[in-house]
Order: C-alpha cells, then structure tokens, then sequence
C-alpha cells in the first residue's frame, strides 16, 4: 500500500504557560492515498516523548472523531494538538488502515515538537 504522510507543526503560544510546565502544540497530517485501491483510517498510535525522556502513548479508533476513507490519489488532512511539559519533544507512531482486502499499518515518521527559537 503507497499511503504518504506529511506533517506540520506549530507552537500555540496563547494556550502555552512555561511557569506551569505546560507548552501546547498543533500538527497538521495530510495522509495521501497513492494506490490504487482505497483505504480506511481505522485507527491510531502514537509515542510521545518530550526532553526529559517521559513517553506517553496514545491509542484509538480514527483521527479526530472520524474514520476516513482515502480514496486513489486523495488526500486527507487534520489538525490536532499535542501539551508537554517540556519545550521540545518529539511523536511518532502508525495509522491501522483496511482495504478490501487487508489490513496495514503505515509509519508516522518522527516528528519534532519546538518552541521557535528553542533549538539553535
């Protein structure tokens, strides 16, 4: 299955409080269907690591509420948001995804989470 995926990351500032610990983020995936069949988003994991070396995984059914279906040659985009208690951490993980006729899990490439100008 030739599913890509791409992220964008932010920090949100306003949401964030560094006296508490507390840096908030946003990502932006665009999931690409570059098969020719159609797939099903049924699910989630994700390893969230910040810089003190905490882990927290998350699991579940589909993105954001939904389970899309990616048809040949679409794309399908949300945004989410992640909270640390450090400036910097990193997440990476795997979509479950079905076809008609199996089951795959696609790699979500690690991905950095920053305060700008945090990392020279």
């Amino acid at each position: 299955m030739d599913i890509e995926v791409k992220v964008v990351t932010r920090d949100i500032p306003e949401q964030s409080d560094a006296s508490q610990h507390r840096f908030v983020f946003a990502y932006t995936i665009t999931i690409t269907n570059n098969d020719a069949y159609s797939a099903q988003l049924l699910g989630r994991y994700w390893l969230i690591t910040d810089a003190n070396g905490k882990k927290t995984e998350v699991k579940g059914a589909g993105v954001v509420g939904e389970q899309p279906t990616i048809e040949p040659g679409e794309s399908y985009t949300y945004t989410s948001g992640c909270i640390l208690e450090t400036e910097v951490g990193t997440m990476e993980g795997f979509y479950d995804f079905k076809t008609d006729t199996n089951s795959i899990q696609v790699p979500i490439p690690v991905f950095r989470l920053a305060v700008p100008n945090i990392l020279h």
